[in-house]
């Protein structure tokens, strides 16, 4: 290794993010490690461990070439045991629980998802990345964001990149990575607006129902927030695959919304 670079070697998912398991980065003047991994395209918070020459460190420890950069991805058995002043408890803070998320534009499918699983999720269609970022930092909140620029804002503390671009597959990305299953509970939350769902009388909204419906179901809930009506269903269209995946992982079933 020449003076004027530095290796870095990527293990499990970060080679996703960084295109090639090793590779050779040139230093001019110190560098944080945190800014060498990341011209990679790598974001800090999804990193669980950085070692360098052999030794864990923290994302500020400085660089000036010639050394041998490690990084791991949190939760995963490829990694040594953490030596020196860093660890992955340092690096990648334990995930708010319950857990709670903020997703970009991009992300809208994903969310009423996340929503019909019964997680608090953060979503609009105009906000920006300054707004982003704030509300994952203010709020204690997840980032979800394809936007790895985004992501590496140090004010962002939770994040994760979705690998998929198809929307079933980010759900069981984040599902795998933040431990979902067992914290699941489909059909509280309201798709459209993320608020809390709650029971109500069938005669109180009766007016609102499709006459198949008001013959055929008793059970219902509406929406505290935007007053939108669930009620039990084996038709729920694109979000069978969702109470599907939960039921696998022990959930509970889900309802039907008012409204596809």
């Amino acid at each position: 290794m020449t003076a004027g670079h530095v290796e870095v070697r990527c293990y499990a998912g970060l080679v996703d993010l960084a295109g090639a398991a090793e590779q050779h980065v040139p230093i001019g003047t110190p560098r944080s490690v945190k800014d060498v991994v990341e011209s990679l395209g790598v974001p800090h918070v999804e990193v669980g461990l950085l070692v360098v020459d052999g030794v864990a460190v923290d994302f500020d420890r400085r660089v000036g070439g010639g050394e041998r950069i490690a990084a791991y991805p949190p939760f995963t058995a490829v990694r040594p045991p953490a030596t020196g002043p860093g660890s992955e408890t340092d690096l990648f803070p334990e995930p708010p629980d319950p857990r709670r998320f903020v997703l970009d534009v991009h992300l809208g499918t994903l969310a009423r998802r996340l929503r019909w699983l019964g997680f608090d999720t953060w979503w609009r269609s105009d906000a920006d990345d300054t707004e982003l970022a704030a509300v994952s930092a203010d709020q204690a909140r997840i980032l979800l964001s394809r936007d790895r620029g985004l992501l590496m804002r140090r004010q962002v503390v939770h994040g994760y990149c979705p690998r998929a671009q198809d929307p079933q597959l980010q759900l069981l990305e984040v599902a795998d990575r933040y431990r979902l299953a067992p914290r699941a509970a489909p059909g509280t939350r309201c798709i459209r607006c993320n608020g809390d769902l709650e029971p109500v009388d069938k005669q109180a909204v009766l007016h609102r129902l499709p006459p198949r419906v008001r013959t055929g179901q008793d059970r219902f809930t509406r929406c505290s927030s935007c007053s939108r009506v669930y009620w039990p269903g084996t038709h729920r269209g694109p979000l069978d695959a969702v109470t599907a995946r939960v039921q696998e992982h022990g959930g509970t079933g889900g309802l039907s919304p008012e409204h596809t």
